[in-house]
């Protein structure tokens, strides 16, 4: 009798090929579980990358031997509480800023006076009755988004005993034979690039307050009046690239039709911002239609040396290494990403390497907090910071030596990550004018990914670029605590009047020192040169 128990069929798979197979399959399916749980943060999960700093030593503040055994305290033993005295700050607004109704608001907010008189003080009897004084009470209200018709009545007129007649001039405005006051303008790119609210929006909102206008005309009027404020965006970028620290990154938009023959319409083109910020606190939204290093090459050119801080994406290290005068530094934040996305799979010594990550922000708050600038925290850092960068390299390369880790592994990409790039990451150990990463570019650049979620995208290339003029300008105002509103009503009616060659004095930064203290007015502004004098009301 023949067995067949044992006798192995000839197209059967050994066992080492399983094996390998199914660690192969183990992989992608780890693989793709991470990608899973990446998504499922972005949707639902925290979105700050705040990480919580344990110092070393705080777990007790005695040693185990020094701790004090607790006694039971007595029921008739009396506790004395020393009274608590609060001390007296410094105060950040005006005295008579805050009311008995709890309402802050500073003396430019207008104060309309109501008096409300009860029937005694009115009636026939009013002269038998005295007031003592006045109880004052505050409300804050509101007026829906409101909309006036300016009716500028200009005289004719002629001296007497001659024929020829003369015409009082229309008060100036920004663009000639345009039913456009300078409020309006002004309105419409704030409304739009500040609070992101779409020109569709704001055209019911005019439809909605009796106007009849179309949107095209608002269209047309946010353009001509972007296309006033470039030369002072050109000025600001050449103040910018003369910087000797600065940061660039690029963000994603929209932008273009693509166009497609026959009845299907065609999809949006794919752009990109890419920010610059200086260190003068002005930023600059350059616009390209692609990703690649040229764009990097024809925004910075010859023009700027110094140390480029950016993000891991390689065009900025390649970049950098072409060039002579440019040291190239990349951000912390991005690197510790990658430790957070492996947390997961290694919980202990992705927090170790998070953790070291984070004492070299602690000692930056502490810089923050003395005040150091030059010498002093570049040697703070070398003191402070060096030996927790050096340990945690040296963590990193120790990490990979010891193996175990597979090459798809999370932890193995991120410890590649940031051993592959340590003399970029190290850069700000020298320097007290870099920053550890690109957080202060990060906020900067926030208002596109923002006004993305209300505009979507842009129609045009050339909307993308007047998108980058404007936002330039406000999130520069923003950065110098600017009223964007004030500062665009005084710049589109001086540039018309400004020399050329002194555009660069109308950047908000240069703005603040030389206009913001008398800066021009609308007409509708009771302020105006051209508007009647009226009686001021008390501002509270």
């Amino acid at each position: 009798m023949k067995s067949t128990a044992c006798t192995p069929e000839p197209n059967a798979p050994s066992r080492s090929a399983l094996a390998e197979e199914n660690a192969l399959l183990r992989e992608q399916v780890q693989g793709m579980q991470r990608q899973l749980d990446w998504f499922k943060k972005q949707l639902f999960g925290p979105k700050s990358e705040k990480q919580v700093y344990d110092l070393p030593g705080q777990d007790s503040l005695f040693q185990p031997e020094e701790t004090p055994v607790p006694e039971k305290a007595l029921d008739d033993d009396k506790r004395t509480v020393r009274a608590y005295q609060r001390g007296t700050g410094k105060k950040q607004r005006d005295d008579d800023c805050l009311n008995d109704s709890g309402l802050r608001f500073s003396a430019d907010v207008p104060v309309e006076v109501i008096e409300q008189l009860p029937p005694e003080l009115t009636g026939p009897d009013a002269d038998r009755y005295e007031i003592l004084g006045t109880k004052t009470t505050y409300r804050l209200a509101q007026r829906s988004a409101s909309y006036v018709v300016l009716k500028c009545e200009r005289p004719v007129f002629r001296r007497k005993g001659t024929e020829k007649p003369v015409t009082t001039p229309a008060p100036p405005n920004v663009l000639d034979n345009s039913l456009a006051d300078v409020s309006l303008l002004a309105g419409l790119l704030v409304d739009k690039f500040q609070f992101h609210l779409p020109l569709y929006r704001q055209h019911q909102r005019i439809q909605q307050a009796g106007v009849t206008v179309s949107r095209s005309t608002l269209t047309n009027l946010v353009k001509r009046a972007i296309d006033l404020l470039r030369p002072i965006v050109d000025a600001q970028t050449d103040n910018v690239l003369r910087s000797r620290v600065l940061a660039m990154d690029e963000t994603p938009i929209k932008a273009g039709h693509q166009g497609r023959a026959g009845a299907k319409p065609g999809k949006m083109k794919s752009g990109w911002f890419w920010p610059l910020y200086g260190d003068e606190d002005e930023v600059v939204f350059t616009y390209s239609n692609s990703r690649g290093r040229g764009h990097i090459e024809r925004v910075l050119a010859e023009q700027f040396t110094g140390t480029l801080i950016s993000d891991g994406y390689a065009a900025y290290a390649r970049y950098a290494a072409a060039q002579e005068g440019v040291t190239h530094a990349q951000c912390w934040v991005h690197a510790r990403r990658y430790f957070i996305a492996a947390q997961k799979e290694h919980p202990e010594k992705a927090t170790e390497a998070l953790q070291q990550i984070a004492q070299l922000y602690h000692n930056e708050d502490t810089i923050r907090a003395e005040q150091l600038t030059g010498e002093k925290k570049r040697q703070y850092r070398l003191v402070h910071s060096k030996p927790v960068v050096d340990a945690f390299f040296q963590w990193s390369r120790e990490q990979l030596e010891c193996g175990g880790l597979l090459p798809s592994d999370a932890l193995t990409k991120a410890v590649n990550y940031v051993i592959s790039r340590e003399a970029s990451l190290t850069v700000f150990l020298e320097d007290p004018d870099v920053q550890p990463d690109t957080n202060h570019l990060e906020r900067a650049l926030r208002p596109i990914p923002m006004g993305k979620k209300n505009w979507m995208f842009c129609w045009t290339e050339l909307g993308a670029e007047h998108l980058g003029i404007i936002q330039s300008l406000i999130s520069t105002c923003k950065l110098h605590d600017i009223n964007p509103y004030t500062y665009l009503v005084d710049v589109l009616q001086r540039i018309s009047q400004h020399p050329a060659r002194e555009a660069a004095k109308l950047t908000p930064r240069r703005w603040k020192t030389h206009y913001a203290d008398q800066p021009l007015r609308s007409l509708i502004d009771p302020r105006h040169p051209h508007r009647q004098p009226e009686p001021v009301a008390d501002a509270h």
